[in-house]
């Protein structure tokens, strides 16, 4: 005898299956990305503090922490508290976390200058902050101070392309500072991948703007969801060879083919189980309905 497996029973299994899948994937490995700075914010303004976690992000164990001057300060836990004035980024972008704690500090004052570190912990260690080796660092421009020699201006905080667009990151750059070229990076840290060198080698499918001699633009072309990341404008310095000043970051999402069937099929998850209920259901209440879809005498699918 044949049996057969109802439509549902197959649509169901192959969603728990892909949703299985997707979160065996989650390992216990992780790794912090946040930008070297030094970065640049005038009194009374916003700044932006990104922070990214690589790896298993399933949990809001993260907090921001501030170095200056040997003290250590809370500035924003996401799993508790109350901090005036700092508001985590997907607040004011409405996405899902996705690994991302970036935060905004409204209204910065001198007292916003140090080094800020992004620290995920398990609630016993006292002082997690110190297992850390770099953080982004901060100037603070006060309304008396001189003019500092250069300004670098991300504006963009996110940019959404889908697969195949020419997506435009911009950048400014105001005076002169040391000598020394302007370079794009994706992501931050030792695995931050080289993008564009105004004074060098470059992607291939990056090109640059200079609509002006302050514009430091750069146009990626044919994206792909490899190109998804955040990209930061810097400054080096010829001499010490090292970062003299970067912006703060766009970040960059790319919708491809894969991420819609991500959603579609999250979305089904929610509905599936209810519709698979429902089917047997209605099998329940007319157990002879099946009989009728194969061939036999007339009499046994009449009701």
């Amino acid at each position: 005898m044949r049996t057969s497996t109802h439509p549902c029973s197959r649509l169901l299994v192959l969603l728990l299956v892909l949703s299985g899948a997707s979160e065996q994937s989650d390992g216990n490995e992780w790794q912090v990305q946040q930008p070297e700075g030094p970065m640049l914010v005038a009194e009374g303004e916003t700044l932006l503090l990104r922070c990214t976690f690589v790896g298993s992000c399933l949990d809001d164990m993260i907090k921001w922490v501030k170095v200056s001057n040997q003290d250590q300060q809370e500035i924003y836990n996401f799993k508790h508290g109350i901090f005036p004035g700092v508001t985590p980024m997907i607040q004011r972008t409405l996405e899902p976390l996705n690994c991302d704690y970036s935060i905004y500090i409204h209204i910065v004052t001198r007292e916003h200058a140090g080094t800020y570190h992004c620290v995920r912990f398990d609630g016993l260690s006292e002082h997690p902050e110190k297992k850390l080796d770099e953080g982004t660092s901060v100037l603070v421009k006060g309304a008396g101070d001189s003019e500092p020699d250069l300004w670098i201006m991300q504006p963009q905080e996110l940019v959404s392309s889908t697969t195949g667009d020419t997506v435009l990151l911009n950048c400014t750059v105001l005076g002169n500072g040391p000598p020394g070229p302007i370079r794009w990076f994706r992501g931050s840290g030792l695995s931050r991948e080289a993008i564009y060198n105004f004074e060098g080698l470059s992607h291939p499918n990056v090109t640059a703007v200079r609509a002006s001699k302050s514009d430091f633009s750069i146009l990626l072309h044919g994206v792909s969801t490899e190109y998804a990341g955040t990209y930061y404008c810097v400054k080096f310095q010829r001499k010490l060879n090292r970062q003299y000043l970067s912006g703060q970051g766009t970040r960059l999402r790319v919708k491809g083919l894969l991420s819609v069937l991500t959603l579609v099929v999250l979305g089904l998850k929610a509905v599936t189980l209810a519709a698979f209920l429902l089917a047997l259901a209605v099998r329940r209440r007319n157990p002879r309905q099946e009989d009728c879809r194969t061939p036999g005498p007339a009499e046994l699918c009449s009701f």
